[in-house]
């Protein structure tokens, strides 16, 4: 009888993926990132054991979002003082000193919460720019937008 193979820590092999996200819709990249840092993409899936790979995003500043989203989403964070809530909106923030935020919200709000998801949540490197220091990996690019014709906010006309 043959029983269900478990990964250990020490099996487990990580590959270094890029992605670039320019005119990806935000919530479908999220998505196809969280799945990827979580490794259920593999055939030796675990759920207790981190075994996903490392994403590298770049032009995250340049993500689409698909509806009324850019006028209309707001995110409401407190400052610790009295009376010291605050809203912005996602252009702001897209807009603002760190826009690779947004997309790592994203996919952390997507990852089972705990230990495990702080530890897969650091084999994610988002980057506003192009430029990324990651090519002594050697990333493998993962081409988002040919895996589904909506993964593009162009496919659909948003903006």
């Amino acid at each position: 009888m043959k029983t269900t193979l478990s990964l250990k820590p020490a099996e487990v092999t990580k590959n270094w993926i890029l992605i670039d996200a320019e005119g990806l819709v935000l919530g479908r990249l999220a998505t196809i990132v969280a799945n990827r840092l979580r490794g259920k993409h593999k055939p030796q899936f675990t759920p207790h054991v981190d075994c996903g790979d490392h994403v590298v995003i770049i032009n995250a500043e340049k993500i689409k979002l698909t509806g009324n989203k850019v006028g209309q989403k707001l995110f409401h964070y407190h400052t610790g003082y009295p009376g010291g809530i605050k809203t912005r909106t996602i252009t702001q923030r897209l807009t603002g000193k760190n826009p690779g935020q947004v997309v790592e919200k994203a996919v952390e709000r997507m990852i089972t919460r705990g230990p495990l998801q702080r530890q897969q949540m650091r084999n994610l490197h988002v980057y506003a720019g192009s430029e990324h220091p990651h090519d002594g990996q050697k990333p493998v690019t993962l081409d988002i937008a040919a895996l589904n014709r909506k993964n593009t906010a162009a496919a659909k006309g948003e903006v």
